[in-house]
């Protein structure tokens, strides 16, 4: 754990913001990404959010079958919540059913056929199937339109500002768009909420209805750090590709949109994993639970309130800079009850010569109710006074 220095400042409450905040500062040299020929690219940290390069980032593009990463990822919930079950069967109607053309890709359900919900999310994930993507959004929602609707909500929750979909399987549709930046949204979601499905993204092949289909995403067969997660192709969208890769203890994310081949995909991911993984490095600033500071508490039960973190503090900075970091602990001037659990109380900042860099909130890890009138009342006094001197 880093050195911390207590600050008894005031706080502005929008430095109180929920989500951890990078800020940008002169004292860091960013290492220059590799020049890439594609439509969009970002590669981003796992666990910091932090942005290490992108072009095009927040610019609408034509997601393809990454479409099926929201797919996949809303049955995954459901599957979490109990809502489905994995061997719920999940009927093959006529809109869904594939007939098998070169102009798209199939799981090969048969028509008026049943397949169990986990074999149709892996025909997704894996075989990047439109039948088995209809086949759930109906069985789910009644409908595929009434299915979009769903994938809108939950991008709006998860602050996928720049996507609208209109269909689960990624077909073309003037108002079916995302953006890099939204994908790797989408992709934090799925590895953070998804974890007990997740190691279906990183599966090789699957056979359903004596039809082997191999995983589109050829880096899963030449770098083991590879684990997911999604290909996706149009004439539209070009060769696109979201992928995780994780090398000790640092996972990023890529996303690649727009190329003009399965190969150039690859090439310009690996290339960005490389990139990343030689110029930065993950920094665990405090992990969450401890207690880093115990203010006092006027009007409550309870003298002081133990303040921590929710959870872990990680940062991504160039290496060579993580032995050069300060932490301050700032705390908000006087902390009144009655305090709710995880409600801030301050924040602690990372510094790096002199600037700060990144900042993450303070909780109460416990509650503490209000006092009675008569302790109220004697500390209404008590701070009177400690406030004329």
């Amino acid at each position: 754990m880093l050195p911390l220095r207590r600050l008894l400042t005031g706080l502005a409450p929008a430095l109180l913001a929920p989500l951890l905040v990078l800020l940008p500062h002169a004292a860091t040299a960013v290492p220059t990404p590799p020049p890439l020929a594609n439509k969009a690219w970002l590669l981003v940290d796992y666990d910091s959010g932090k942005v290490l390069g992108e072009s095009n980032a927040q610019a609408r593009v034509a997601p393809a079958s990454l479409t099926k990463m929201m797919t996949s990822y809303l049955i995954e919930q459901a599957l979490e919540t109990g809502r489905l079950k994995e061997t719920d069967p999940v009927f093959v109607s006529e809109h869904a059913w594939c007939r098998g053309t070169s102009k798209e890709s199939c799981m090969y359900l048969p028509l008026n056929s049943q397949a169990s919900v986990i074999d149709m999310l892996r025909g997704v994930i894996i075989q990047s199937g439109n039948d088995a993507s209809k086949a759930l959004a109906e069985h789910m929602a009644g409908s595929e339109p009434a299915f979009a609707e769903l994938m809108n909500k939950e991008a709006a929750r998860l602050g996928m500002k720049g996507t609208h979909f209109m269909n689960a399987t990624g077909l073309p549709d003037p108002n079916h768009y995302t953006t890099a930046f939204d994908l790797a949204v989408l992709a934090r979601s799925i590895i953070r909420d998804s974890a007990h499905y997740y190691p279906i993204y990183s599966e090789k092949e699957f056979t359903f209805h004596n039809i082997k289909q191999g995983n589109r995403n050829a880096l899963l067969f030449t770098d083991p750090t590879v684990d997911g997660l999604k290909t996706g192709h149009t004439e539209e969208a070009g060769y696109c590709l979201v992928a995780s890769s994780k090398r000790g203890n640092m996972r990023l994310i890529s996303v690649v949109m727009g190329t003009k081949s399965m190969q150039e995909r690859a090439d310009q991911t690996r290339a960005l994993f490389n990139w990343g993984f030689a110029n930065f490095e993950s920094a665990t600033v405090q992990n969450a639970g401890g207690v880093l500071a115990t203010p006092k508490v006027w009007f409550g039960m309870a003298p002081l309130v133990k303040a921590g973190l929710d959870r872990d503090f990680v940062l991504t900075l160039p290496r060579g800079q993580k032995d050069k970091l300060k932490t301050e602990l700032v705390l908000a001037p006087e902390v009144e009850a009655p305090i709710a659990k995880g409600q801030e109380l301050g924040q602690v900042n990372v510094t790096l010569d002199g600037n700060v860099i990144a900042s993450q909130p303070l909780v109460a890890m416990e509650a503490v109710e209000e006092a009675g009138f008569l302790t109220r009342l004697w500390h209404r006094i008590t701070r009177f006074f400690s406030h004329l001197f």
